[in-house]
């Protein structure tokens, strides 16, 4: 199959791909009355698309083995999201909505209805999963052309990978002890690095995918595919990752200390005093 025909045919799949996950999400999601549902999808889903992707890449004329990097590399980033984000919901929010979704809907899901659910949670979600899986997508059915690049890529994942994982576990190891024995905000390790060093770890993880599969494919894929990363930024950082869950984080005791030392996002080593 030739380039353009691959790319067209490997973008229908992933868009039919990302259909089918944020509907049976959505469907799962009214069966347990918690749109927080998608936090599962939105991993489990890049997975999909990855594998949906390698797959139409058998057929495509320039494809090569780069694309099983690539699906590695979402596979364990979206695996681990999966499962870390069921095992927050069961123990943490013990079965309950997300606070940050009954905020966005102003309500539970049984009170404002699937449709509005799936108008400001679901298709938003999974129009920007869609876009923001294009480089890898498009670089399942085309060529590599720059392998120092995709080694670059590899490595900002692994960056990005470290600090998702480190700061969930510091996170953890933070919250399983007991209340009246730590402090109210968590300001240590990465912690102490930026706010939210997991959102960070994630949006860091995608820049990386996008050096490997997209720019990796050529500055053609790359220049093309460069609003996809930034999308992935700008939504954790803005809309649905760190200034969402700030609304709640802000009211405890100590924080405005907290925020006036250490950024937001992107990570600064803490000054000698901190």
């Amino acid at each position: 199959m030739d380039t353009f025909p691959s790319i067209l045919v490997v973008l229908l799949a992933a868009l039919a791909t990302v259909t089918v996950s944020m509907g049976a999400a959505a469907l799962r999601a009214r069966q347990l009355d918690k749109v927080a549902v998608v936090d599962v999808a939105w991993g489990l889903g890049f997975v999909a698309v990855a594998l949906v992707a390698a797959l139409v890449g058998l057929a495509a004329d320039d494809a090569d083995g780069r694309r099983w990097v690539v699906l590695v590399l979402v596979a364990v980033w979206g695996g681990r999201l999966g499962w870390h984000v069921r095992s927050r919901a069961l123990g943490e929010h013990a079965g309950q909505e997300d606070p940050r979704y009954a905020e966005m809907l102003g309500g539970s899901l049984s009170e404002v209805g699937l449709g509005t659910a799936v108008r400001r949670v679901f298709a938003v979600q999974g129009i920007v999963q869609w876009f923001v899986a294009l480089p890898v997508a498009v670089g399942a059915v085309v060529g590599t052309a720059y392998v120092p690049t995709v080694v670059l890529g590899v490595l900002v994942w692994a960056v990005g990978f470290s600090f998702e994982t480190i700061g969930d576990r510091q996170l953890a190891a933070y919250k399983a002890r007991p209340k009246d024995e730590r402090p109210p905000v968590m300001d240590t390790g990465l912690w102490a690095w930026t706010r939210h060093p997991n959102y960070f770890g994630d949006a860091c993880m995608w820049w990386g995918l996008w050096l490997a599969a997209g720019l990796g494919s050529g500055w053609v894929v790359g220049l093309a595919t460069i609003a996809c990363p930034a999308a992935m930024t700008f939504f954790i950082r803005n809309v649905t990752g760190a200034k969402l869950l700030e609304k709640t984080m802000s009211q405890r005791p100590g924080w405005d200390e907290y925020a006036a030392r250490v950024p937001l996002f992107f990570p600064r080593p803490p000054t000698l005093g901190d």
